[in-house]
């Protein structure tokens, strides 16, 4: 079986608005006050940064749509099924969360499509409450 190549890591390229999220929606589940947003190059599926009024990035939300196997592996690359909790949240997606001194990340895949959110805050359920919000205004 041969290796998996990943997508590399998304750039913060462009000025928001981001697709998914409504920014006062993260301001109120992040708990922070948002200073900016700006999104990567990839279409129609743009990775979103909310960055805090100092400029410090508090929320990323990472959205991939193609190969199955890609889904799992993004996920997995970030919530690691050895180390992290499992979920099956929203119903149908499967992945893992985890917290650290860093942050939260939520990541999950249903079929050929990834959403990872990672935060600053160390709450896993504010990742979870901003990655259901964004799978449910996806368009996939």
């Amino acid at each position: 079986m041969s290796e998996l190549t990943l997508p590399p890591e998304p750039e913060p390229e462009n000025a928001g608005p981001c697709p998914y999220l409504d920014t006062e929606f993260v301001a109120e589940f992040n708990g922070q006050r948002v200073g900016e947003v700006k999104t990567s190059s990839e279409e129609p599926h743009p990775t979103c940064f909310f960055y805090r009024p100092d400029g410090d990035l508090q929320l990323q939300v990472r959205v991939y749509v193609g190969e199955e196997d890609v889904a799992r592996a993004l996920v997995d690359a970030a919530a690691p099924v050895e180390t992290s909790n499992p979920t099956s949240q929203p119903t149908g997606w499967e992945g893992g969360y985890e917290s650290n001194d860093d942050g939260a990340v939520y990541a999950v895949f249903k079929g050929g499509n990834a959403v990872v959110v990672t935060t600053n805050q160390p709450q896993s359920v504010k990742a979870r409450t901003v990655a259901t919000e964004a799978i449910a205004n996806l368009r996939i």
